[in-house]
């Protein structure tokens, strides 16, 4: 098929930097391929540095340079091109390794969730040549691409937690290659509490519940088998191993698909209360379109409904939480000489101002984290005097210590030089290191104008 019309021609990123193992060890691009049907390679039969390096990858990365691919198919992965833009180019040679791995333990699942394409009733086990993966298979691809890994997604399709070795997996990654971020999702039904428990102190950094509901008679409508007090209390469990371990990792998320039978005010008011009690670090809404007769219409794009809820959805950003209270927002007050004043300072001389944070939600900004992510810092941004970016990362103001919630701090933050004289903006905001910055859930920010001479 020509790449001429409109609607065929795209980009993609992922061949760049992610690769996808199945739990047969087969290897293909893109986390949106149930059925294996793209596939690059199979670690049973090669390295993966050979893979990365292969004519498939290379092949692949030259068409989306070009503008697409007939190799992508039907993936929901693509970035579709306007009409005269340009695909942006990319060397063809990626680097020896990918940089982020997601690792599919078995494509098998304990429930059944409605119309799903992983349900086990549509055969995708089937698609797999081996039913769980090979525990030296897994050792082997970690020992050869740890090293260049950041992120590790510990879930593809199936539930994770079914194979009898996934929590060694876990402890496996953080053991040898504590550097990589793991990740993983689970709908927390395999696990039992002394597992859950377990899993708390392997290392792993992030784990997400999917829960769809909070009472039995509207959770099984979607997962359809599936224990509303299974889940909850493997989830509980692992809230109560770090608060009993004094540990802050691994943080938990409460994802909550919303339908049209748990989206009421009611229904989603006990999930928050639940939440805070169980102790859960962020529980957050998913839209979806599917279900066609399932999906929640009070929440459709456009609707005040939605706009009220907006900043604790899952993709809105990575900081707003529907638990009452447990969004971080602050209040940034800059100190000058006089009120309403600029901000002044000498060409190529370092400078500092002062500042007050109040934390105006209920929950601590931590001071301190596991391998520094997570935690809380004051940020200077650097703009042009019309608001322009110039540098987001131009300086961090440290917390000596916690800041609780309704509390706040007088904190002093150094700033380099600023070489060429003129005026300039700072931005002030708070930043959850490695995750984002509070704007992005609504915190208000503080803009003071710079003059440098």
């Amino acid at each position: 098929m020509s790449l001429n019309f409109l609607a065929t021609r795209f980009q993609c990123t992922w061949p760049w930097d992610i690769l996808v193992m199945l739990c047969d060890g087969r290897l293909v691009c893109g986390c949106a391929d149930p059925y294996g049907k793209r596939v690059l390679g199979d670690a049973r039969l090669s390295s993966i540095r050979e893979v990365w390096a292969g004519e498939p990858l290379t092949t692949l990365r030259a068409a989306l340079n070009g503008g697409g691919s007939s190799f992508c198919g039907d993936c929901p992965l693509k970035l579709p091109l306007k009409r005269d833009q340009e695909p942006v180019q990319r060397a063809v040679d990626a680097g020896p390794l990918p940089h982020r791995m997601f690792i599919e333990c078995t494509a098998a699942c304990n429930i059944s969730c409605q119309q799903a394409c992983c349900a086990p009733e549509t055969g995708i086990t089937r698609t797999r040549q081996a039913g769980m993966l090979d525990f030296e298979l897994f050792r082997r691809v970690l020992d050869e691409v740890g090293p260049s890994l950041g992120r590790i997604d510990f879930f593809n399709y199936g539930e994770a937690f079914l194979h009898k070795r996934a929590v060694e997996m876990c402890e496996y990654i953080k053991v040898h290659f504590p550097h990589i971020y793991l990740y993983t999702s689970t709908n927390g039904l395999a696990l039992t509490d002394a597992k859950a428990r377990q899993l708390v102190h392997s290392g792993i950094d992030e784990v997400t519940f999917s829960i769809d509901g909070a009472s039995q008679a509207s959770y099984e409508r979607y997962r359809q088998r599936g224990k509303f007090d299974v889940a909850i209390g493997n989830l509980r469990a692992m809230a109560d191993e770090k608060r009993t371990s004094g540990v802050d990792v691994p943080f938990l998320n409460w994802r909550y698909i919303l339908f049209n039978w748990n989206d009421s005010d009611d229904e989603m008011n006990q999930a928050r209360r639940l939440a805070a009690d169980i102790g859960v670090d962020r529980l957050c809404w998913e839209l979806t379109d599917h279900p066609e007769d399932a999906f929640s219409r009070r929440f459709l794009p456009g609707r005040p409904e939605l706009e009220a809820i907006q900043p604790e959805v899952w993709d809105h950003n990575n900081l707003g939480n529907a638990i009452p209270g447990a969004t971080p927002l602050a209040q940034i007050d800059v100190r000058t000489w006089l009120p309403g004043l600029p901000i002044v300072a000498r060409s190529g001389q370092p400078f500092s101002v002062r500042t007050r944070v109040t934390n105006l939600s209920t929950r601590p900004f931590p001071a301190q984290a596991s391998y520094g992510r997570r935690l809380v810092r004051l940020g200077a941004q650097l703009c042009r005097a019309d608001g322009t970016l110039i540098n987001r990362d131009f300086a961090r103001g440290e917390f000596q210590t916690a800041l609780a919630g309704g509390s706040a701090v007088d904190l002093p933050v150094q700033l380099p030089a600023v070489d060429a004289p003129g005026r300039y903006a700072l931005k002030f905001d708070l930043v959850y290191e490695g995750v984002d910055w509070f704007e992005r859930c609504g915190s208000p920010t503080t803009v003071k104008p710079l003059w440098v001479r």
